[in-house]
């Protein structure tokens, strides 16, 4: 059997790559928020995963955000423990690219990180971004609370309206509970901050997310 498969379809469980029971190694601190990039548990974070094409330019939507405490980028919503790289782009990990963002319920809130989810990227595309091709390149969202899968929900179908009459098609967004998060390798982590010039696939639709816009002018 290839090691490549089809990068069109999200591989079956029992096809995926074994992986490896070793974490990758990461930096210990956000090259530009200078906060844990494995942040401690601490009341009032809340952590939140969200894949939206290349995780390069995801990761630097969420780290300028108010409330954001750290960012990091790696694999999720797949089968398996650890993936590389490699292995996650050759579809045989059943992983997208995502980005962890661990944010200040205080300051900021899950609608507003919804909102530069929704706005960031076109999510009608179904498994790819833009030119990059693949289930690693799938919108979805992973949800971390009971509260957060509710909101996401919520804020797909009010998109779509908006998306509707714009005239684009359905999102295919991925929404399920969140099962673990991979860091990916340490030249991933805050890639556009290393090199400013670095490739960055995110564009959205232009067309606004309405997501908690009721609440904010209230």
């Amino acid at each position: 059997m290839s090691w490549f498969g089809n990068k069109a379809e999200i591989v079956e469980p029992d096809k995926a790559l074994r992986g490896r029971e070793t974490a990758m190694i990461v930096p210990e601190r956000h090259l530009v928020l200078g906060t844990p990039l494995r942040p401690p548990s601490s009341e009032g974070f809340e952590r939140a995963i969200f894949g939206m094409g290349c995780f390069w330019g995801a990761e630097r939507k969420f780290w300028v955000a108010d409330g954001v405490y750290t960012t990091a980028v790696g694999y999720s919503g797949g089968y398996t423990p650890n993936p590389t790289y490699e292995e996650v782009c050759s579809g045989r990990t059943g992983h997208t690219e995502a980005v962890l963002v661990v944010f200040d319920a205080a300051k900021t809130s899950y609608d507003k990180l919804l909102s530069i989810f929704w706005e960031s990227h076109n999510p009608t595309q179904g498994m790819r971004q833009g030119n990059d091709t693949g289930t690693q390149y799938r919108s979805a969202i992973y949800t971390t609370t009971p509260a957060q899968q509710l909101a996401a929900e919520q804020s797909r179908d009010e998109y779509q309206s908006a998306l509707d009459a714009a005239g684009y098609g359905k999102i295919t967004t991925e929404i399920k509970e969140a099962g673990p998060f991979y860091y990916a390798e340490d030249y991933h982590q805050q890639y556009l901050e290393r090199n400013p010039s670095g490739y960055c696939g995110i564009g959205g639709t232009g067309v606004s997310c309405p997501v908690g816009l009721t609440a904010a002018e209230g």
